[in-house]
């Protein structure tokens, strides 16, 4: 079951990650709206997964990932 859950995760995370037209602000959003499903269902920290993801999802066209680009 834990499995199926990383998996559906995973999933929405690479989606979210796909959004390389947005500007700074939107990536946060996409980021942290991600960093929080994660961490939900890993088990984990809300606000700390969304600030983790808001995080990368700001500065990850700034370090040249081409997902972001």
């Amino acid at each position: 079951m834990q499995i199926k859950r990383i998996f559906m995760a995973t999933l929405v995370a690479v989606a979210l990650a796909g959004c390389s037209g947005y500007s700074d602000l939107e990536r946060a959003g996409a980021g942290a709206a991600g960093g929080a499903l994660i961490a939900g269902v890993t088990s984990g920290n809300l606000l700390t997964g969304a600030v983790i993801g808001a995080g990368i999802g700001a500065l990850c066209d700034d370090v040249n990932l081409e997902l972001c680009n």
